[in-house]
């Protein structure tokens, strides 16, 4: 249990650290959620968006909205049924995404190399398979 509690810990504060590395803006977490799960999962309308979040499709909508006034997410009609709109990415979107993960992925590689040994390193390179099969648990 010990160890369990350790590991939570140290995830979390990475996750804390590696968030501070970028500037996201003003992004509420029912946004970034929304945004995530588009990246993750693909085009969707606003009421698959709802239930997959687990929140009323009206609160969506809201969310929704903000996000398409800040150019960051656009509708399309569904080709099976027009009365329904398909949400997906812009671009601009994909952009800010892939540049605050290299952001990220900067900070990381430079605090591995300034803070840990190359043996060290190596080690972590091992850890890295354990994580991995306790993430696909």
């Amino acid at each position: 249990m010990a160890l369990a509690g350790e590991l939570r810990l140290l995830i979390s504060q990475l996750r804390h650290l590696l968030r501070e590395q970028v500037h996201p803006g003003d992004f509420t977490w029912s946004q970034t959620s929304a945004l995530i799960r588009l990246e993750r999962d693909g085009p969707a309308t606003v009421g698959a968006l709802a239930r997959a979040e687990g929140v009323r499709q009206q609160s969506m909508g809201a969310t929704i909205s903000s996000l398409e006034e800040a150019g960051l997410v656009s509708g399309s009609s569904d080709p099976a049924d027009g009365r329904r709109t398909i949400l997906s990415l812009t671009d601009t979107c994909r952009e800010m995404i892939k540049a605050n993960r290299a952001m990220k992925e900067d900070w990381l590689c430079r605090a591995i190399q300034t803070k840990l040994l190359p043996a060290e390193q190596e080690k972590l390179a091992g850890a890295l398979e354990l994580l991995k099969r306790l993430a696909d648990s």
